[in-house]
Protein backbone atom coordinates (compact mmCIF):
# COMPACT_ATOMS: atom_id res chain seq x y z
CA UNK A 1 0.00 0.00 0.00
CA UNK A 2 2.74 2.13 0.79
CA UNK A 3 4.54 1.87 -2.39
CA UNK A 4 1.10 2.42 -4.61
CA UNK A 5 0.52 5.97 -2.58
CA UNK A 6 4.74 6.63 -3.29
CA UNK A 7 4.18 5.78 -7.14
CA UNK A 8 1.09 7.86 -7.23
CA UNK A 9 2.85 11.16 -5.28
CA UNK A 10 6.02 10.60 -8.11
CA UNK A 11 3.22 10.73 -11.04
CA UNK A 12 1.38 13.33 -9.69
CA UNK A 13 5.00 15.36 -9.11
CA UNK A 14 5.57 14.12 -12.84
CA UNK A 15 2.09 15.46 -14.06
CA UNK A 16 2.85 18.78 -12.41
CA UNK A 17 6.45 18.87 -13.90
CA UNK A 18 4.84 18.43 -17.58
CA UNK A 19 2.35 21.18 -16.95
CA UNK A 20 4.36 23.99 -15.56
CA UNK A 21 7.21 23.31 -18.80
CA UNK A 22 4.03 23.76 -20.96
CA UNK A 23 3.31 27.02 -19.52
CA UNK A 24 7.00 28.01 -19.54
CA UNK A 25 7.13 27.07 -23.28
CA UNK A 26 4.04 28.84 -24.06
CA UNK A 27 5.31 31.94 -22.33
CA UNK A 28 8.66 31.75 -24.34
CA UNK A 29 6.70 31.07 -27.41
CA UNK A 30 4.50 34.44 -27.04
CA UNK A 31 8.00 36.24 -25.90
CA UNK A 32 9.52 35.04 -29.03
CA UNK A 33 6.02 35.77 -31.46
CA UNK A 34 5.96 39.61 -29.89
CA UNK A 35 9.77 39.85 -30.63
CA UNK A 36 9.57 38.47 -34.10
CA UNK A 37 6.64 40.76 -35.04
CA UNK A 38 9.64 43.76 -34.64
CA UNK A 39 12.09 42.15 -36.92
CA UNK A 40 14.67 39.33 -37.05
CA UNK A 41 15.54 37.32 -33.89
CA UNK A 42 19.03 36.39 -32.75
CA UNK A 43 18.74 33.24 -30.20
CA UNK A 44 21.65 32.19 -27.60
CA UNK A 45 21.49 29.93 -25.43
CA UNK A 46 23.76 28.00 -22.42
CA UNK A 47 22.10 25.10 -21.35
CA UNK A 48 22.37 24.67 -17.85
CA UNK A 49 23.19 21.05 -16.26
CA UNK A 50 22.98 21.92 -12.62
CA UNK A 51 23.66 25.71 -12.76
CA UNK A 52 21.06 28.03 -14.10
CA UNK A 53 19.73 27.48 -17.80
CA UNK A 54 20.22 31.31 -19.77
CA UNK A 55 18.50 32.06 -23.01
CA UNK A 56 19.30 35.43 -24.70
CA UNK A 57 16.93 36.57 -27.77
CA UNK A 58 17.92 39.76 -29.92
CA UNK A 59 15.55 41.48 -32.03
CA UNK A 60 17.92 42.62 -34.61
CA UNK A 61 17.31 45.14 -38.02
CA UNK A 62 18.77 44.94 -41.47
CA UNK A 63 22.18 46.33 -40.50
CA UNK A 64 22.62 43.98 -36.94
CA UNK A 65 21.60 47.21 -34.89
CA UNK A 66 19.93 45.58 -31.75
CA UNK A 67 16.42 46.72 -31.17
CA UNK A 68 15.52 44.74 -28.39
CA UNK A 69 17.13 42.02 -25.60
CA UNK A 70 15.36 39.83 -23.36
CA UNK A 71 16.45 36.91 -21.57
CA UNK A 72 15.02 33.97 -19.56
CA UNK A 73 17.12 32.44 -16.94
CA UNK A 74 16.56 30.18 -14.63
CA UNK A 75 17.04 26.77 -12.94
CA UNK A 76 13.09 25.69 -12.68
CA UNK A 77 10.27 26.03 -15.00
CA UNK A 78 9.08 28.97 -13.11
CA UNK A 79 11.78 31.12 -15.16
CA UNK A 80 10.14 34.00 -17.11
CA UNK A 81 11.14 36.07 -20.24
CA UNK A 82 12.73 38.99 -19.04
CA UNK A 83 13.90 42.53 -20.51
CA UNK A 84 17.76 42.80 -20.99
CA UNK A 85 19.07 46.23 -20.65
CA UNK A 86 22.01 47.79 -22.08
CA UNK A 87 22.13 46.09 -25.74
CA UNK A 88 19.71 49.19 -27.71
CA UNK A 89 21.07 50.85 -30.64
CA UNK A 90 24.71 48.37 -30.32
CA UNK A 91 25.58 46.09 -33.28
CA UNK A 92 25.20 42.93 -32.66
CA UNK A 93 28.08 41.51 -34.50
CA UNK A 94 30.93 44.64 -32.82
CA UNK A 95 29.84 43.59 -29.15
CA UNK A 96 32.48 43.34 -26.44
CA UNK A 97 33.10 42.22 -23.80
CA UNK A 98 32.46 46.00 -22.18
CA UNK A 99 29.46 45.95 -23.41
CA UNK A 100 28.19 43.06 -21.38
CA UNK A 101 30.08 44.02 -17.90
CA UNK A 102 26.76 44.14 -16.55
CA UNK A 103 25.74 40.79 -17.55
CA UNK A 104 26.53 37.78 -15.31
CA UNK A 105 28.86 34.83 -16.92
CA UNK A 106 25.82 32.63 -18.10
CA UNK A 107 24.58 35.34 -19.78
CA UNK A 108 27.97 36.03 -21.44
CA UNK A 109 28.13 32.98 -22.76
CA UNK A 110 24.34 33.04 -24.05
CA UNK A 111 25.34 36.39 -25.87
CA UNK A 112 28.19 34.74 -27.57
CA UNK A 113 26.52 32.51 -28.78
CA UNK A 114 23.50 34.53 -30.21
CA UNK A 115 26.16 36.67 -31.73
CA UNK A 116 27.86 33.35 -33.34
CA UNK A 117 24.26 32.19 -34.27
CA UNK A 118 23.97 35.35 -35.94
CA UNK A 119 27.08 35.30 -38.17
CA UNK A 120 27.21 32.11 -39.34
CA UNK A 121 23.54 32.49 -40.37
CA UNK A 122 23.95 35.84 -42.21
CA UNK A 123 26.82 34.53 -44.25
CA UNK A 124 24.26 31.32 -45.07
CA UNK A 125 25.69 28.76 -43.08
CA UNK A 126 24.28 26.47 -40.74
CA UNK A 127 24.26 25.90 -37.51
CA UNK A 128 25.27 22.55 -36.60
CA UNK A 129 23.58 19.86 -34.39
CA UNK A 130 24.45 19.51 -30.80
CA UNK A 131 24.36 15.62 -29.99
CA UNK A 132 21.33 14.39 -27.82
CA UNK A 133 22.55 12.47 -24.47
CA UNK A 134 21.72 9.49 -25.61
CA UNK A 135 23.70 9.64 -28.87
CA UNK A 136 26.71 10.53 -26.79
CA UNK A 137 26.47 8.08 -24.52
CA UNK A 138 26.38 5.56 -27.88
CA UNK A 139 29.39 7.34 -29.45
CA UNK A 140 31.10 6.98 -26.55
CA UNK A 141 30.45 3.05 -26.03
CA UNK A 142 31.32 2.90 -29.33
CA UNK A 143 34.65 4.13 -28.62
CA UNK A 144 35.39 2.05 -25.62
CA UNK A 145 34.58 -0.98 -27.65
CA UNK A 146 37.07 0.12 -30.60
CA UNK A 147 39.49 0.37 -27.57
CA UNK A 148 38.96 -2.65 -26.18
CA UNK A 149 39.45 -4.61 -29.34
Amino acid sequence: MQIFIIMIFIAGAFVVQMGLGFLQIKHFSKAYAELRSIGKVAIGKKPGKIRAGTIVLFVVSDSGEILKAKKMQGVTVMAKVKSLHGFENKNIQTLQEKDMAHCNKLIKLAILDAVNTYKIIMSGGVIPEKNSLFKRMMLQAGRVATVKK
